[in-house]
């Protein structure tokens, strides 16, 4: 699981980050809101901590920045205000669940996994980018109505791009989540290479709107 954290304070920040490593999370910190909201945007992560007290843009603002973005991925609000009506705006605003520090480091992880039984839940079974559609049960795909057909991998690393489309996918990220290896190395790299120029040929090349983009030196994005 991969969590992004929007702190300023440099010893919270840092605290939690050894925390969730220890737990065998993959954190992202940041420490200034509209630098996090960048990073959200150009990175695929599955949970955001943010604090509302941060420099430069508030968390109120980068929380309603990815809510206005259409982007439905589950936000822990961490803070000191611990007034009604501050939690009130904070859940008004998206966010998903509302913690008050100080706190136990113990009903931060269960408040996470809380969050992350729920994501599953509500796990889209469909998805569609522009003219592509993907049924992710009977693992059917098809682009303006005409059926496609891709290998397993091929089928694994489009749904992985679709899930977090619009969003930079790095190759360290499809190495641990598609191949399932922790550490990428050079001879991984060119297979994801060449996985992903099959999956373009296959999805791309018959269309004039092409859909697959590689970002240089970054990685790769599905967007319509």
């Amino acid at each position: 699981m991969r969590i992004l954290i929007i702190e300023d304070e440099v010893k919270v920040t840092r605290a939690l980050a050894e925390g969730l490593k220890a737990e065998q999370y993959d954190v992202v910190v940041s420490h200034r809101g509209e630098d996090g909201f960048a990073l959200l945007c150009a990175y695929g992560f599955d949970l955001v901590l943010l604090d509302l007290m941060l420099p430069g843009q508030d968390g109120l603002s980068v929380l309603r920045a990815i809510r206005e973005r259409g982007s439905s991925i589950p936000v822990l609000i961490l803070t000191a205000k611990d007034a009604v009506e501050d939690r009130v705006r904070g859940l008004e605003a998206g966010a998903d669940d509302y913690l008050v520090k100080p706190f136990a480091f113990s009903e931060l992880t269960a408040r996470i996994k809380a969050l992350s039984r729920r994501g599953k839940a509500e796990y889209a079974p469909r998805l569609s980018c522009a003219d592509l559609d993907m049924d992710c049960s009977s693992r059917t795909i098809s682009r303006g109505g005409v059926p496609l057909s891709l290998t397993t991998k091929e089928y694994e690393l489009l749904e992985y791009l679709a899930r977090r489309q619009g969003s930079v996918v790095s190759r360290d990220m499809l190495a641990r989540d598609v191949w399932k290896i922790e550490r990428r190395a050079t001879p991984l790299d060119n297979v994801i290479d060449v996985h992903m120029a099959r999956l373009r040929r296959k999805i791309d090349e018959p269309f004039e709107r092409k859909l697959l983009k590689t970002i240089r030196g970054v990685g790769f994005v599905l967007e319509g």
